[in-house]
């Protein structure tokens, strides 16, 4: 016969801590077998509690439900429900619905929870620091450790923890008010000393919850790093007045506190597990905190039921919720950044600002806010194709909404990023490329770029690279913007280039970085750093070696111009020569083109110069930059900024934003649209156009994107590899009439239904 689950012996258990995860467990276990012994100890008084009030989804509360339906009636009736999103911005309001959440008093909850585990036999001691942590292992069966993000048995264990805490950069205080709320609402209020957002919603009839969060400047500039309590509770309500209508806030043991994002490495050792903040913290932005609490008891309690031993039933539990919790942390942690970086967006019309800050976490999109909402949705799309649009017809999606820079205007914002063909002999494009961007432009993207494309000989990748070096280069790339400007409604540009140290190697399927056994020529670098330890070593560049590939670049744009292409692109990305400047893992120089960012941006400043004079005013440029390097030591977020802010002043039209590929030492953090917040911080900060890459798949990515101003433009590689039509496919997806297809192609626009019988 099998041994019986661990639930279904008699378990002493001991809880440090009697928050919601400790009490919820509690419950749980009494009432899955009365003959458990559960005693909580708690170090506070039974009445106390900070914070106001607590928010649980309609997904949480069907877990209660299941787990305990007797608490949940009771919660049930304690409950405020809301369906709806409201942003007060500038005197302005706008509300999006369909979100449908429940508030309760922390206070409440935690007293149904206090009396339901009473009644189910459970002993509470209040006031009870149980510091001895192996006395309690010595006497129960299992431990468990809930007591707060503050934990001090999580600290106790720490070398077996491993926790790593990560401290905000918002500074934020914890108020109650009298000001009935009906939705989740977001207060932003701007004065002279800096910029304040509160998140608030309603816990009871008479109470909300109103946390003011702000920048560590703002608050030193207002004084409320030296303010108490009740003169910071003054301040806010003067700042807040006009949201406030005359309500007053309250405190609750309330001060200015940084949020404390809490990590750890393992949940359990032995028979001592931690359950809820002690474990793990997610921003009170996505309000998840308690949430996750109860959802950690809850998982906790089933996998008590289904292991035959503890230390499976705790590594089963772990093996379970950490995905989930982690997913969820990673939500939290984009939301907090978003907040954290408010300011950013100060410019934005309430529109954009709504819709940027609904979509902030990522897992609400443009399609889903659709769902909930249409008419919020509507009037984000109609505001972003502009006051012209008229009302009596849909607004495009915004990737369906025109583009206009310099003289060129593109008829929507998707862009077929430059992929390298290895097609050519003799750098010359030939029937390969007419045919591979012809049928992208015939997709119907607003704008293609060819591939990377080399400004002499010596600066291609591998020998098969195109290259824009001489008059029977630029006849060859004629012949394919001649194609995309007469059959298609695309717009054309080119992607020119030097591979500096990542030269002559071989085509990736023969090899990929490795270098060329025979046939190689000489490399030059920023500095004399191979790109592999077995890669060939480049020259550092000279002061002559600089005018000629400058002049090679100048050369190159007049070529392109020749060739009639709409637009040029830079490439100062990847490791390639131009980027090896730019980097200070890839450029050692001691001259005036090494050291700090603004000597390490001097000499691509040069080239972009050069390339603008002969390319002319009236075309845009784009420079392709590698935001950081994903290496410790390397190109940051504020180094991105200030190379893309001396791009933008010396003529840069768009900064094109992609990460990494300077070193194979490199560790991207890959994810969804893990490149987008470096187009979000260049675009925003320096007001300069982006286009953003990577990450991104579908229609709904590309709207999402593109509403909330994260960039101006984006670029899809390998999903217009996929799929040439991609741009034309999104359209039929969403419906969208307004896309051109190819008049020859016009029969695909409608689909036929055949009989049921058809053959």
């Amino acid at each position: 016969m099998a041994s019986p689950a661990v639930l279904d012996r008699p378990l002493r258990v001991a809880t440090i801590g009697a928050g919601p995860a400790g009490l919820y467990l509690a419950i749980l276990l009494k009432k899955s077998n009365p003959a458990h012994r559960v005693v909580l100890y708690e170090r506070n008084a039974a009445d106390d509690t900070f914070g106001w009030g607590v928010v649980f989804s309609e997904e949480t509360l069907s877990y209660l439900g299941a787990a305990d339906q007797e608490s949940h009636q009771e919660i049930q009736r304690a409950f405020t429900k809301w369906d709806a999103i409201d942003l007060f911005y500038r005197g302005e309001q706008i509300r999006s619905g369909g979100h449908v959440f429940s508030g309760i008093s922390r206070k409440l909850l935690l007293q149904i929870l206090h009396a339901r585990a009473r009644a189910l036999g459970v002993e509470i001691h209040f006031k009870s620091e149980q510091s001895d942590v192996e006395k309690l292992l010595a006497e129960n069966d299992l431990v468990l450790a809930a007591d707060g993000v503050n934990s001090f048995t999580r600290e106790r264990y720490a070398a077996h923890f491993e926790p790593a805490i990560t401290e905000g950069k918002a500074i934020y205080i914890w108020l109650g008010t009298t000001l009935p709320l009906d939705a989740f609402t977001f207060f932003c209020q701007e004065n002279a000393h800096g910029f304040f957002t509160v998140h608030a919603y309603r816990f009871d009839r008479e109470h909300s919850t109103f946390i003011v969060e702000t920048d560590e400047q703002s608050w030193k500039n207002a004084g409320l790093d030296r303010a108490t309590t009740e003169q910071s509770i003054a301040y806010l309500e003067q700042l807040f007045a006009p949201d406030l209508r005359g309500h007053r806030l309250l405190s609750n043991a309330s001060k200015w506190i940084r949020f404390r994002h809490v990590v750890n490495q393992r949940w359990s050792k032995g028979a001592l597990v931690l359950l809820g903040d002690a474990a793990h913290t997610a921003h009170f932005s996505i309000g998840s905190g308690t949430k996750l609490a109860v959802e950690d008891a809850i998982a906790l309690h089933r996998s008590l039921g289904e292991q035959r031993d503890l230390k499976a039933a705790l590594a089963a539990y772990e093996a379970a919720r950490r995905p989930v919790v982690e997913s969820l942390q990673r939500a939290a942690v984009r939301s907090q950044k978003w907040f954290e970086e408010i300011k950013r967006y100060r410019g934005f019309a309430i529109e954009q600002l709504a819709f940027a800050m609904m979509t902030r976490s990522h897992r609400i999109t443009h399609a889903n806010l659709r769902l909930r909402d249409a008419r919020f949705t509507e009037r984000v799309d109609r505001w972003y194709a502009g006051s012209g649009e008229s009302a009596e017809k849909p607004a495009p999606p915004p990737m369906f909404t025109p583009f206009a820079i310099r003289g060129l205007t593109l008829e929507n914002r998707v862009v077929v990023a430059p992929m390298c063909q290895y097609a050519c002999e003799d750098g010359l494009a030939n029937d390969w490329h007419l045919a591979h961007l012809g049928a992208r432009a015939q997709g119907g993207a607003g704008l293609v770029i060819a591939e990377m494309t080399d400004v002499c000989p010596t600066g291609r990748i591998t020998p098969r690279c195109a290259g824009l070096w001489s008059e029977q280069h630029g006849a060859a790339w004629r012949r394919v913007t001649e194609f995309v400007h007469r059959w298609t409604s695309s717009k054309i540009g080119i992607q020119i280039a030097h591979a500096g140290r990542k030269g002559a190697t071989k085509v990736p399927w023969e090899g990929n970085d490795q270098p060329l056994e025979s046939g190689a020529w000489p490399l030059i670098a920023a500095s004399a750093l191979p790109y592999l330890p077995h890669s060939q070593v480049p020259r550092a560049m000279t002061r002559a070696d600089m005018d000629e590939i400058t002049a090679a670049f100048a050369r190159s744009a007049a070529l392109a111009r020749q060739a009639e292409f709409d637009l040029l692109e830079l490439h100062m990305a990847h490791g390639y020569l131009l980027a090896s400047f730019l980097s200070p893992i890839t450029n050692r120089r001691t001259d005036d083109y090494g050291g700090s960012v603004e000597k390490r941006v001097r000499y691509p400043l040069e080239v972009l110069h050069a390339v603008r004079a002969a390319w002319g005013d009236d075309r845009p440029i784009s420079v392709r930059i590698s935001a950081v390097d994903w290496i410790p030591g390397g190109n940051s977020s504020d180094d991105a900024v200030a190379i893309a802010r001396a791009l933008r002043d010396a003529g840069a039209d768009l900064i094109h934003v992609s990460t990494g590929q300077t070193d194979p030492a490199a560790k991207p953090e890959y994810g969804r649209w893990y490149q987008t917040p470096f187009s979000d911080r260049i675009r925003n900060e320096l007001q300069v156009p982006t286009i953003t890459v990577g990450g991104f798949t579908s229609a709904d990515d590309l709207n999402t994107i593109l509403a909330a101003g994260r960039a101006d433009l984006c670029a899809l590689a390998r999903e217009h590899l996929r799929d040439p039509y991609f741009t034309l496919h999104a359209a039929q997806e969403l419906g969208w009439r307004g896309a051109r297809w190819p008049e020859r192609y016009a029969a695909a626009t409608t689909l036929r239904k055949l009989p049921k019988d058809a053959d």
